[in-house]
């Protein structure tokens, strides 16, 4: 408690409680701590409830082989949701992922033992794809650097870039397969009871988590989201972290590229189709700010296996598809205007 004196010497009546001034910064902080841990608590709890849900009105919901198909079709979204959480978190965004995609699943096919005949490039089959996509991508961190462009205008570009080159390589021929059934049975085989690409995906989301959380890069793409001015006035070299995600992005895009082909077992120039508009709602989902600066893949990892078991629920629990699109498409405005209306202050046009 304080008392001030007026300037005859007397007592004046005003008090000022220190106690009072500290208490807000503890209101503060236990405001942060609990939106730290409460966005993921409430993800966990909503599936759960479709988890309940969905087993109630199927019982197949609930086994090993359906929770084994879910993890299979959630693991190409996280992967590609691992580059997408990176994008967003510098404030930027990525919608070349589905030309991406289909550039590297076809040049994949096409340089593997496939139905069109051809020489099998061995291990070249794998890295040539992952580099198309790293070029892609390196080039969308170019333009949107150097140029100034937009990142929503540059990336759209190159997905029709990107999907001009899978039709090219496509040809008009027949649709080319997969001949070597290591790989096509790669991706769904089980071991330790979940499948491999799943584990791929998880490993993936565990090594960038801690690259995040520990590295000077990690930090740096926190440090743009957040506030790019001060970050490049503190001597950040913001645009080569910038361009550097956009590649980590497009490589993403290319190896998830390669594993959509190696589950159909074959491709086209459509092998990216639908990847996009369901990652990118579960990277906001997730809590990932659209106006950069905050999130993580883990989070990420979590809006991804929640939509997943959204899409996968209503197939089992026989809602027709006319209604699917419908249903699935209300869920996800809600959960996205929810989840950016708090930073709706901070976001930009021009991302």
């Amino acid at each position: 408690m304080m008392t001030t004196t007026s300037s005859s010497g007397t007592a004046a009546s005003v008090t000022i409680d220190t106690g009072e001034i500290l208490t807000p910064n503890s209101s503060a902080k236990r405001r942060n701590i609990f939106a730290g841990i409460g966005e993921p608590v409430a993800l966990i709890g909503a599936l759960v409830v479709l988890i309940a849900i969905f087993s109630a009105l199927n019982p197949r919901f609930a086994t090993l082989t359906n929770l084994q198909n879910v993890l299979n079709q959630a693991s190409l979204p996280i992967i590609i949701g691992v580059g997408a959480t990176l994008v967003i978190l510098i404030g930027s965004i990525d919608l070349s992922v589905e030309g991406v995609m289909a550039a590297s699943g076809v040049a994949f096919v096409l340089m593997s033992a496939n139905s069109r005949g051809g020489q099998d490039m061995g291990i070249a089959a794998f890295i040539v794809p992952v580099v198309l996509g790293t070029v892609l991508g390196a080039l969308n961190g170019l333009i949107y650097t150097l140029l100034k462009v937009p990142s929503f205008i540059v990336t759209l570009g190159m997905w029709f870039i990107g999907f001009g080159i899978a039709t090219i390589l496509y040809g008009t021929d027949a649709y080319p397969e997969l001949t070597d059934d290591n790989l096509t049975n790669w991706a769904a085989k089980i071991n330790l009871g979940l499948p491999n690409v799943f584990w791929l995906a998880a490993a993936l989301v565990v090594v960038s988590a801690l690259v995040i959380r520990f590295t000077r890069f990690g930090r740096a793409a926190l440090a743009i989201g957040n506030n790019e001015d001060i970050a490049r006035a503190n001597g950040m070299p913001v645009r080569k972290h910038k361009v550097t995600i956009f590649i980590i992005a497009g490589a993403l895009s290319g190896v998830a590229g390669i594993l959509a082909t190696m589950q159909m077992g074959g491709t086209s120039n459509h092998i990216g189709e639908g990847y996009l508009f369901l990652t990118l709602p579960a990277v906001v989902i997730g809590g990932t700010s659209l106006a950069g600066g905050k999130g993580g893949v883990l989070r990420t990892f979590l809006g991804v296996i929640l939509l997943t078991v959204l899409n996968n629920g209503l197939v089992l629990a026989g809602v027709s598809p006319n209604y699917q699109s419908a249903l699935s498409g209300a869920i996800l405005v809600v959960a996205i205007v929810a989840a950016a209306w708090s930073q709706r202050g901070r976001l930009r046009i021009a991302k």
